[in-house]
């Protein structure tokens, strides 16, 4: 059986994670590759992949349910699906992050009806689908998964049951009304390129 294939983007990071990717080499097929911001370093690794599927998840995403992926794989198969995600869970946080979350999974399962989303946490894509959209906008300074994923019809877009954790760190960082002051923002601008092609500076304070 072929092993998976492990991208790494690496966007000049000082916290030595090409040297911990790698010294997953003996259980893992890793590469470590060129990064920059998220759009940049996801198109990067989609180029290399020779596989039916992508997965993009985040660097502080943890995928605690061994189960998850095959259930996603064969979602997307038995579905014929184009882009398939799960719920976010936050592994650290209080209670007011764990409402958050629980809004925004909420949030994204009544817009798969109508207008689908998936955000970079966890994100499986179908190659061919992938390309065809020409991957993710790099000039996007803002919610370039967002802007990726609502071009998939809903019919093709499915939401696996389960959940992968992650920090609240951009909750401390950010605060958690500037976070939903902008998630209704981009709800708004769904339709207004430009906005998410103009700095708001999130990667800065993420």
């Amino acid at each position: 059986m072929a092993c998976t294939k492990v991208f790494v983007a690496d966007a000049h990071s000082t916290d030595g994670t090409p040297a911990i990717a790698r010294s997953f080499d003996n259980c893992l097929n890793i590469e470590v590759i060129p990064g920059g911001l998220p759009s940049v370093g996801r198109n990067a690794g989609a180029k290399l992949a020779t596989s039916r599927y992508v997965l993009f998840i985040d660097a502080d995403i943890e995928l605690h349910d061994p189960t998850l992926l095959r259930r996603a794989m064969a979602t997307m198969t038995r579905r014929n699906l184009q882009c398939l995600t799960t719920n976010i869970w936050c592994s650290n946080g209080n209670l007011r992050d764990h409402m958050l979350y629980l809004g925004s999974d909420a949030v994204q399962y009544f817009a798969s009806w109508t207008k689908p989303f998936a955000t970079g946490m966890f994100m499986l894509f179908e190659k061919t689908k992938f390309d065809a959209l020409g991957g993710f906008n790099e000039k996007a300074l803002y919610a370039e998964d967002y802007l990726l994923s609502k071009q998939v019809s809903p019919r093709r877009f499915g939401i696996v049951r389960g959940s992968v954790s992650t920090t609240n760190r951009r909750f401390q960082k950010m605060g958690h009304l500037k976070i939903v002051r902008m998630f209704l923002k981009t709800a708004l601008n769904t339709w207004n390129e430009n906005y998410f092609l103009r700095d708001h500076e999130y990667w800065k304070e993420a």
